[in-house]
């Protein structure tokens, strides 16, 4: 592989040769990865399509001021590649499965006589990892299968050579019930204890055939040699493996190891299935949601969600089965279109589970809507509101000893943040720790500002404090002649009192209602929005005073670094290449030289 930047205007001279291009914004970002089977094709069609463009594309396309290449064998690379990217780098205009569970594995540890039990955390040093599994309980029925069959230790004991010679160890209940056989004491040959371990790894891979076969021919050994005991224990082994296989058992036993996948979407979202099967059986079944950005097609939504789900369950598969044709084969991936016989019908069961999994979200989605319109119009009978408060707006005040004092205002729509919509203010007409008066300021500013853009006014504004800061809100408003347009409250923290203007006397809302806690939650957002943004403001400008007192670093030097690297952490983390490619290299040396002198101080 090799990679290559380009400027927007060279994509006519990019290769005709699959491979997979980045997108970076003029921050250096990068925004967008894509695969393409000709890369000159593929990102020409950006910039030269006029028509049939969505606004999200055209938006992105605005954005781009650098293109990255890399050049690979074949198309499947591409999207091996392109999947590796998106993990690990999130770029925002490329689609994200919607999940946000941590699936089990089983860890095979790595070890003397290793052990093997569940986990969420994935770190490979450990030993080997199987999974991840699907649900909590297709884990644990195979691990009681292995433990069924398989004498695997459950203790936590270091079994080196040395310490098992020491003879420090004595068996425990495990070995009498006979779940264990010793390894501790020496009663288990390492080498005996391997030979069950492969067995158990071919049944954790879904290769159930092997370990028949093994406890057949163990059966059979047995019994010739009039050991019918152990036979006995072994042919009840051999059943207990074939009713764990005969419940898994989806098709044909001749069917091994494929995959499917299928998927059907709406406007704004695809919904797919992905299973995978070994000798007939179901080992793995998965439901995921992708969110439409740039007006994908569900052969692309598909292709990126195959990819995705075969690398995060470590899939094998030499072939897969899908519900929609490609408009043409990609060399590296053996797909299937099955018309007829057991594929087909796991193409309709597959199919089954993503369009139950569609109805199941779209009726979660409506159960939510309902709970938001139930909680906001509880709101307006509470507060005895004339509108139901679908829009609410919340400031908050914050500043530490009077010092870089700031303001946050954040905005609900239909009981939800609406992030986009909130903002931060710098306090510009107050000198020193004056909440009212910085109030007053900001809640002038904000209404003054919707006024001269003609925007929508809130259903409801809420001032995080009591009546003092209310009175100052309210007279910010009468300022502007917009008094009595909106309705105006204040809430005390401590005994989470509703102040209207020229009440004396609060009102109480239930402690247990929706709509108190609702308030709660909006007052709640304001203060960690101001915290956040005056933490910031107080780390910026303490780091840019120390960086400042440096000789030959001035405040444009610092305000350039902060610009570029956003934060101080990511400043402090930065090598000297990345820091004089922003002030260049004597400024680079002199601030690099600081940091190793100030490191740890």
């Amino acid at each position: 592989m090799q990679s290559s930047s380009f400027l927007p205007t060279d994509h006519l001279t990019l290769p005709d040769h699959p491979g997979v291009y980045k997108y970076f914004n003029e921050e250096d970002e990068l925004i967008y990865v894509g695969k393409a089977k000709s890369l000159k094709k593929r990102v020409s069609s950006y910039f030269n399509k006029n028509t049939g463009v969505n606004l999200k594309t055209r938006k992105m396309v605005k954005e781009i001021r650098r293109i990255e290449i890399t050049l690979v064998d074949s198309e499947f690379d591409a999207l091996l590649l392109e999947n590796n990217l998106i993990k690990k780098s999130h770029p925002k205009y490329n689609i994200l499965l919607r999940d946000d569970k941590t699936y089990p594995y089983l860890l095979l540890t790595k070890e003397n006589f290793p052990r093997i039990f569940p986990t969420r955390k994935v770190i490979p040093k450990k030993g080997t990892y199987y999974g991840p599994f699907a649900s909590v309980k297709a884990m644990n029925n195979v691990l009681e299968l292995i433990r069924e069959l398989f004498t695997i230790r459950t203790c936590k004991l270091d079994l080196s050579p040395y310490k098992i010679s020491d003879g420090n160890y004595k068996v425990c209940l495990e070995y009498h019930i006979g779940n264990c056989k010793g390894p501790c004491v020496g009663l288990q040959k390492e080498v005996d204890y391997q030979r069950d371990l492969e067995h158990v790894k071919h049944i954790l891979k879904g290769n159930l055939g092997v370990a028949k076969t093994y406890f057949k021919q163990e059966m059979q050994h047995h019994a010739e040699n009039l050991e019918f005991e152990k036979a006995h224990l072994l042919k009840e082994k051999l059943e207990s493996l074939e009713n764990y296989h005969a419940k898994s058992l989806v098709a044909s036993p001749s069917i091994n190891n494929i995959d499917v996948c299928t998927i059907v979407s709406d406007d704004k979202s695809a919904y797919v299935n992905f299973m995978r099967v070994k000798n007939g059986s179901l080992i793995t079944s998965k439901n995921v949601e992708l969110k439409k950005k740039l007006d994908e097609s569900d052969e692309e939504l598909l292709l990126t969600a195959l990819i995705r789900l075969q690398d995060q369950f470590q899939s094998d598969a030499e072939e897969v089965l899908l519900n929609i044709e490609l408009s043409e084969p990609i060399e590296g991936l053996n797909v299937v279109m099955p018309k007829i016989g057991d594929k087909k019908k796991l193409i309709e069961l597959s199919l089954k589970n993503a369009l139950y999994y569609k109805k199941e979200k779209a009726l979660l989605l409506g159960l939510n809507q309902d709970k938001k319109d139930r909680v906001i119009r509880q709101l307006q009978q509470d507060l005895s509101l004339p509108e139901i408060p679908d829009h609410i707006e919340c400031f908050d005040n914050s500043n530490t000893q009077g010092t870089n004092p700031v303001a946050s205002m954040v905005c609900f729509l239909n009981g939800k943040p609406a992030v986009k919509e909130y903002r931060h203010y710098h306090i510009k007409t107050v000198v020193g720790p004056d909440d009212f008066a910085s109030m007053k300021e900001v809640v002038g500013r904000r209404y003054k500002r919707l006024l001269e853009e003609g925007k929508p006014m809130p259903k409801l504004v809420v001032i995080d404090g009591g009546k003092g800061q209310l009175s100052s809100a309210v007279e910010a408003l009468k300022e502007l002649g917009v008094y009595g347009q909106m309705p105006i409250i204040g809430i005390a923290k401590r005994l989470e009192e509703i102040y209207f203007p020229g009440d004396s006397y609060p009102i109480h809302i239930d402690k247990k209602s929706e709509s108190l806690r609702l308030l709660q939650r909006i007052r709640d957002e304001a203060h960690r929005f101001a915290i956040t943004f005056h933490r910031n403001l107080r780390s910026k400008n303490a780091f840019g005073t120390q960086l400042t007192s440096i000789p030959g670093i001035g405040q444009s030097t610092a305000d350039n670094l902060l610009s570029h690297f956003k934060s101080v952490k990511k400043i402090s983390e930065a090598t000297e290449p990345e820091i004089a490619a922003v002030i260049g290299t004597n400024r680079a040396k002199i601030l690099v030289e600081w940091k190793e002198k100030n490191k740890g101080a």
